[in-house]
């Protein structure tokens, strides 16, 4: 291959691997918003909630649910790490999260 082909091939590594950086960036934030507003819903009550923010609660959980189970067990497992630490994510999920039933309000 003349090495003019060789430039641009690395080239084009190189833009790719920086675009992958960039998206596995972009998840982790989202991973960590996602599992933010889970744990918001899990503890919502609902009973106290104001009438206006009703539906957008109910936007949020409906949301969520469509998170697929691996999705929504990262995003959580990315939130609490950040805050107590790795090695006791599982064991503070919420149970109604962990099977997949947040409730729609």
């Amino acid at each position: 291959m003349p090495q003019r082909m060789i430039q641009i091939k690395d080239e084009e590594i190189t833009m790719l691997r920086e675009e992958m950086e960039m998206l596995m960036s972009e998840r982790q934030r989202l991973l960590r918003i996602a599992g933010a507003a889970a744990a918001f819903v899990a503890e919502l009550d609902t009973k106290s909630l104001p009438a206006e923010t009703y539906e957008a609660a109910e936007f949020l959980a409906e949301f969520l649910n469509e998170l697929s189970e691996e999705t929504l067990r990262d995003s959580l497992e990315a939130v609490k790490a950040h805050v107590i630490g790795e090695g006791e994510v599982a064991s503070l999920i919420p149970e109604r999260i962990k099977t997949r039933s947040i409730p729609l309000l």
